[in-house]
C-alpha cells in the first residue's frame, strides 16, 4: 500500500510538473534523470556514443548530439510512463551538463567553424605551454583558451570568422534557451576565473588579447566567451524551438526555468557534496579527475598539469585529471566475455564485470611485476601526446589472472596517482574526504579499496552517487528553483544529503606499499610506452 501511494504521488508531481530533470553528456552516454520533490531519482533515459577520430581529431557531429539528447529525453519519458502510468509534459526546472573544455566555435551567423574539439584532444602542447607562461597559471591541453591560441598558432584561417566558441554544456544550453552563458565551473574550464569576483580574470583576458595584436582579428576575447554565471542564477528558460529540439513527440511545454549549464567536474561535486574546502571527489569513468576545493592557491603552474577551476558557486579547486581510466579494461573484459562464450558460458555483462573485477582482490599486492599502460589517447599529466595500449611482463612475472585484472584496475589510476603526488607532496594540499563516483566503483567492493589505496587517503561513496553527474546537474536546477539564495554547500548538507547513507573505506599500509611498488615501475616503463608511440602506426 505505500509503495502504491508513493507511486501516485510521483505520478502527480510529474502530472503537475513538478519533477526536476538533469541531463549530462558523458565520453559514451547521454544520461537524463528525472528527480522528485526530495531529489530521489524517478526515471532515466540513456544513448550511448562514442567520439571518433576524424582526421586526427576526437570528435562529436552536431548531429550526434542532438540526436542523443533527444533519445535520452525520450526513453526517461517512456520510463516515467512505464512506471508511474504518466506522460511527461511539464518540468518544474531542468538543466544540462556535460564534459569540461574543448572547442566548439560559431560565426556572427551561428554556423559551426571547424567540428567539436574534444577534451580529449591533445593537439594544443604549444598554446598550453605559452599560455601558462604568460598567465603564471596552468593552462592544460584541454582547455578551450588554448584550443583557441593553437588554432591561432596555427594560423587556421576559421579564427578571423569567430563570433563565439564554447563548451558542449554551453553548446547544448543554448540550443535549450538561446542564451549564451555558462556555469562557473564550466567556465573556469575555458578560461582562468578570478575567485574574488566568480568571472573571467580581466588581466589575463588583456594580457591575451595582446598576444593577438598583430593579427588585427575584429574581435576581443570578452566577445568570443559565453557569460559566465554562478550556481543558483537565472539562466533562462526553454524556448519553444529548444523544447521542440529536445523532445521529439512534441509534448514537452516551454518556459521551464534552466540552471547555468555545468561541467562534469562541477556536478560530480555537486553528486558527491564536495563543494567546500578540504573536500574532494574523484569521478572515474573513460577518463578519470579527482577534485579538491582549495583553502589557499597552490604555489606554481607546473606546466598546465594541474587544473585549477571552481566549484559551480565559484570557490577554486585543483583538478588532477587522466584522460584514460576504464577504457582498455573494458575491452580486455569484452574479450575474456568472447572467450568464454565460445566455450559455451552462459551470463550477464553485470556477471562478467563483477567476477573478473572482484578477482583481482586475490592478486598480489604489486600485481607481481605486471605493467599495462591504458593510453588509449595520449595522457598530457605524463607527457603523452597519443597513446598506444601496451602490457608488459619480465619472464618470472607472475602471470594470473588475478594480477591481470588488478593490475588493469591499478594501471586506471597510474596518471591520476602522478597528479595527485603533485598535491600531496609538493603543494601539501590537505583532504578531510574524498569522495568517489563513475564506472570505476560499480563493484563498490574493488573500486573503493584500491582508490584508497592510489591515494593513500579514505575513499568513501554516497547510496545516491551511482546517479553520478547527471544526478547532479538535477541538483543543481533544483538550486536554481528551490535555493533561496543559501549558501550552496549549506543547502546541499541541509536539503539533499542530510539522511544520505555514506561507505568509507580505509586504505591499508599493506595495500598503499603493493600500490606504491606498482607505480614505481609504472613509472619506470613510461619509456616503453613512448617508445610504442614513436614506432608503431
Amino acid at each position: 500500500m505505500a509503495n502504491e501511494q508513493n507511486i501516485q504521488k510521483i505520478a502527480q508531481e510529474i502530472t503537475e510538473g513538478n519533477a526536476i530533470l538533469g541531463i549530462e553528456f558523458g565520453s559514451t552516454r547521454i544520461k537524463a534523470v528525472l528527480i522528485d520533490s526530495n531529489h530521489n531519482p524517478i526515471a532515466s533515459g540513456a544513448f550511448d556514443w562514442e567520439n571518433s577520430l576524424v582526421d586526427g581529431v576526437w570528435t562529436y557531429s552536431l548531429e550526434e548530439i542532438h540526436t542523443g539528447i533527444s533519445t535520452a529525453f525520450s526513453e526517461m519519458r517512456s520510463d516515467a510512463k512505464n512506471k508511474y502510468g504518466v506522460t511527461l509534459k511539464k518540468l518544474k526546472a531542468l538543466g544540462v551538463s556535460a564534459m569540461m573544455h574543448g572547442y566548439l566555435v560559431f560565426d556572427k551567423n551561428d554556423n559551426q567553424l571547424v567540428p567539436f574539439r574534444t577534451w580529449r584532444n591533445t593537439i594544443t602542447g604549444e598554446a598550453s605551454k605559452q599560455l601558462s607562461e604568460l598567465f603564471n597559471y596552468p593552462i592544460p591541453e584541454r582547455w578551450s583558451i588554448a584550443h583557441l591560441y593553437q588554432a591561432i598558432l596555427n594560423e587556421e584561417p576559421h579564427v578571423k570568422d569567430a563570433a563565439f566558441f564554447t563548451t558542449l554544456a554551453g553548446y547544448v544550453h543554448w540550443k535549450l534557451t538561446g542564451k549564451k552563458v555558462l556555469g562557473v565551473g564550466d567556465a573556469s574550464g575555458m578560461f582562468p576565473v578570478d575567485a574574488s569576483t566568480g568571472n573571467y580574470d580581466t588581466k589575463m583576458i588583456s594580457a591575451f588579447d595582446s598576444l593577438g595584436k598583430d593579427k588585427n582579428f575584429s574581435w576581443k576575447l570578452t566577445d568570443l566567451l559565453p557569460e559566465c554565471l554562478s550556481a543558483g542564477l537565472d539562466a533562462g528558460t526553454l524556448t519553444k524551438e529548444g523544447a521542440a529540439w529536445l523532445d521529439k513527440d512534441g509534448l514537452l511545454e516551454d518556459g521551464v526555468p534552466l540552471a547555468p549549464p555545468e561541467g562534469d567536474a562541477g556536478t560530480g561535486m555537486v553528486a558527491t557534496n564536495s563543494v567546500s574546502p578540504r573536500t574532494g571527489n574523484v569521478s572515474a569513468g573513460t577518463s578519470v579527475f579527482a577534485m579538491v576545493v582549495l583553502e589557499k592557491a597552490l604555489s606554481a603552474s607546473y606546466n598546465g598539469l594541474i587544473d585549477i577551476v571552481a566549484t559551480p558557486d565559484g570557490k577554486p579547486a585543483a583538478m588532477a585529471h587522466a584522460n584514460n581510466c576504464t577504457g582498455e579494461y573494458d575491452k580486455w573484459i569484452k574479450l575474456f566475455g568472447e572467450a568464454a562464450s565460445l566455450m559455451g558460458a552462459e551470463f550477464s555483462k553485470g556477471d562478467l564485470y563483477e567476477k573478473l573485477l572482484s578477482i583481482a582482490l586475490n592478486g598480489d599486492k604489486d600485481c607481481g611485476g605486471l605493467i599495462p599502460y591504458n593510453y588509449i589517447s595520449g595522457e598530457s599529466i605524463t607527457g603523452f601526446a597519443s597513446g598506444r595500449p601496451l602490457f608488459v611482463r619480465t619472464q618470472n612475472a607472475k602471470f594470473t589472472l588475478a594480477n591481470f585484472m588488478r593490475a588493469q584496475l591499478f594501471t586506471a589510476l597510474g596518471a591520476l596517482r602522478a597528479g595527485m603526488d603533485i598535491l600531496f607532496d609538493k603543494e601539501q594540499v590537505k583532504i578531510d574526504r574524498l569522495t568517489g563516483h563513475g564506472g570505476f566503483f560499480k563493484a563498490e567492493n574493488v573500486g573503493l579499496p584500491f582508490m584508497a589505496s592510489a591515494m593513500h587517503t579514505p575513499v568513501s561513496a554516497l547510496s545516491t552517487a551511482g546517479e553520478g553527474g547527471p544526478w547532479g546537474m538535477a541538483i543543481l536546477a533544483s538550486y536554481r528553483v528551490n535555493g533561496n539564495k543559501q549558501d550552496l554547500a549549506l543547502w546541499l548538507q541541509e536539503k539533499v544529503f542530510a539522511s544520505a547513507k555514506v561507505k568509507t573505506v580505509e586504505p591499508t599500509a599493506e595495500d598503499v606499499e603493493g600500490f606504491n611498488r606498482f607505480f614505481e615501475n609504472y613509472k619506470k616503463g613510461l619509456s616503453v610506452e613512448r617508445a610504442a608511440v614513436e614506432n608503431l602506426d
